[in-house]
């Protein structure tokens, strides 16, 4: 028997009690995995048929605190946002101590990514390791998949850190969440979708809504991201790393501030919240993260 927990990642936490918890995205996360077989993981990554499973083992690099490895219902991923949060959460939940009281050092397939403690937990986003813009064909097919209209579409870009995401800005937040993908066309397609809210949801006019201390308190965007592997479709209801590729995107083009909030799951019901800042060099990727189960899994 090894160690399981279940995570609520990126959930929206700052509403009243009354509102329902398990609104961010699932996670499982088996501890002491040293030993088990890929078969072994994929299998049981197949069986939780979460958008992804997390295996936590001993780091092989000693700058590291842990490794993982990450599934999908369709294979291993060397980087994904929402285990990494997800993973170090569960990992300090357990007892682990990191190097650095304040950063947690994962190694996962991508390399080395560190991890911020702080009022939310927040990793640094890797290089994108394929950037600049999409073809004249791709950006046709992105269009038809999307069913939208090339006039909403302000512009697309490959914003890829390991999953595969092609990010596509389009001219507000209602068009984003007015979206019907057509399915059959997505085929291997990974596309994330972001638009502006001129206001901020659940607010009055103006601009979305600072906190007092000026940092940014209600979302700024609607995210959504949609993928296909050749076989299966669907959306993911909150995601660190194409929330991580579209502000290395658009942040470092000016077309985003340094500080925002994004909001993705809400056609899901779901409530899930994106904390992006950048300081200094780094661009970090936050949200809240929740143990929801505990106990054991034989495997």
């Amino acid at each position: 028997m090894r160690p399981f927990r279940q995570v609520d990642v990126f959930p929206a936490v700052d509403a009243g009690a009354s509102e329902p918890g398990f609104r961010g995205n699932a996670l499982a996360v088996v501890h002491d995995a040293d030993g088990l077989t890929d078969e072994q993981m994929a299998s049981f990554a197949r069986w939780t048929n979460l958008s992804e499973t997390v295996f936590v083992m001993a780091p092989t690099d000693p700058a590291a605190d842990y490794r993982v490895r990450i599934w999908t219902t369709g294979g291993e991923l060397p980087f994904a946002g929402h285990p990494t949060l997800g993973s170090a959460h569960a990992w300090l939940d357990a007892g682990g101590l990191p190097q650095d009281a304040g950063i947690v050092v994962q190694e996962c397939g991508a390399g080395l990514v560190s991890v911020r403690r702080g009022d939310v937990l927040a990793f640094a986003a890797p290089p994108l390791i394929r950037s600049g813009p999409v073809d004249a064909d791709l950006r046709f097919r992105v269009g038809r998949a999307l069913a939208i209209d090339p006039g909403r579409v302000l512009e697309m870009a490959w914003i890829d850190n390991g999953p595969g995401w092609i990010g596509v800005e389009v001219d507000s937040a209602a068009t984003v969440l007015a979206i019907e993908p057509s399915i059959p066309d997505f085929t291997d397609l990974k596309v994330a979708v972001i638009g502006r809210y001129a206001v901020a949801p659940g607010r009055g006019k103006g601009a979305a809504a600072a906190s007092p201390e000026g940092r940014q308190s209600q979302p700024l965007v609607e995210v959504r991201a949609f993928y296909a592997d050749g076989r299966d479709f669907g959306e993911d209801p909150v995601t660190g790393s194409a929330n991580a590729g579209l502000a290395q995107w658009l942040v470092g083009s000016g077309r985003l501030p340094t500080a925002y909030i994004a909001s993705q799951g809400t056609r899901l019901q779901r409530k899930g919240r994106v904390h992006v800042e950048a300081i200094d060099d780094d661009l970090w990727i936050g949200g809240a993260t929740v143990t929801r189960i505990v106990g054991e899994v034989d495997i």
